[in-house]
């Protein structure tokens, strides 16, 4: 069964793509020599570049650390930056703080 894919996710895998995309050619690097470094092959790459939602997220990650850009993946889903995450936290704190007595 095929999953539908809903649509800012294939717009945000395009932009990803077309910025690998970039990078390569910024770096004047064919995409044989990518591929091989990322240990991946061109078809793969063509996907990549394309954002291809089928393609792993290893394959993703191996482009970005052969380009020279893995400190960005690393901070995808980082709790610091998770500020619906922090709010929903940040509603759970309780209003008030109590010392319990004892014997009570």
């Amino acid at each position: 069964m095929k999953r539908k894919i809903i649509s800012p996710v294939i717009s945000a895998l395009q932009k990803l793509g077309e910025d690998i995309c970039d990078a390569r050619r910024r770096r004047n690097i064919t995409m044989a020599l990518l591929a091989e470094r990322a240990g991946i092959n061109v078809i793969t790459l063509s996907k990549i570049e394309k954002g291809d939602p089928g393609t792993s997220i290893g394959g993703y990650a191996s482009v970005l650390y052969s380009l020279g850009m893995i400190d960005r993946i690393r901070d995808i889903a980082d709790a610091s930056r998770d500020l619906t995450g922090q709010m929903l936290v940040n509603e759970q704190l309780p209003k008030r703080v109590r010392i319990k007595r004892k014997g009570t």
